[in-house]
C-alpha cells in the first residue's frame, strides 16, 4: 500500500477540489465586483436631477446672454402636454433653432407654471425654479433642487431657495 512517508518514490495522489484559500480569495473578488455595482449604480434619481438643474442652469445664462444681444426679452416656462407625461420647457422670444427643450432624464419636472424673464437689461429681478423627480413630491428632503439667480450673478444651483451670500 503506498503511503506519502519521507522516501517514497510515488508522487502524492491528485487532490481534488479547491482549497480553503482559493474559495477565500473568490469569494473575496465577488464581494469586492458586488461593492463596486452597488456603488456606481446608487443615487442615480438624485444624480440625473443634478444633471439637468446644472443644464438648466447654463441654458438660462445662454437665453439671458441672447436676450442681451438681440435687445429682446426671452422667457424660459414650463410646458406640461397631458398627450405626453414627459414635461418640457421652452425658451420664448429666441429665434429659430433656440435651445433644447427636453429634459435629460424624463423624470425630472418643475414646478407647474414656472416662468422666468431673461433680459433684455443687464440686470434682472431675483429668480428661482424648483426642480424635483416625478416619484418624489417637491417638499421631499433631497430630492428638489433650486436653479437660482439675485438677478446679478449667474444662476446657480442650491438646495434651498433662499441667495446664498457670495
Amino acid at each position: 500500500m503506498p503511503t506519502s512517508a519521507a522516501g517514497s518514490k510515488r508522487p502524492f495522489a491528485l487532490s481534488l477540489g479547491f482549497t480553503l484559500l482559493e474559495l477565500l480569495v473568490v469569494v473575496a473578488l465577488i464581494a469586492v465586483a458586488t461593492a463596486g455595482v452597488s456603488l456606481s449604480l446608487r443615487d442615480s434619481a438624485q444624480s440625473a436631477l443634478q444633471r439637468d438643474a446644472e443644464r438648466l442652469a447654463v441654458l438660462l445664462e445662454t437665453g439671458r446672454a441672447q436676450a442681451r444681444a438681440n435687445g429682446l426679452p426671452v422667457v424660459w416656462r414650463t410646458q406640461d402636454n397631458s398627450a405626453n407625461p414627459v414635461q418640457s420647457f421652452v425658451f420664448e422670444g429666441l429665434p429659430p433653432p433656440g435651445l433644447p427643450q427636453n429634459w435629460l432624464a424624463d423624470t425630472t419636472r418643475a414646478a407647474p407654471g414656472s416662468a422666468i424673464t431673461l433680459g433684455p437689461e443687464p440686470l434682472i429681478a431675483p429668480q428661482a425654479v424648483a426642480l424635483s423627480t416625478a416619484q418624489s413630491a417637491p417638499q421631499s428632503p433631497g430630492q428638489t433642487l433650486w436653479v437660482v439667480t439675485d438677478g446679478l450673478r449667474p444662476f446657480k444651483v442650491q438646495n434651498t431657495r433662499e441667495q446664498t451670500p457670495p
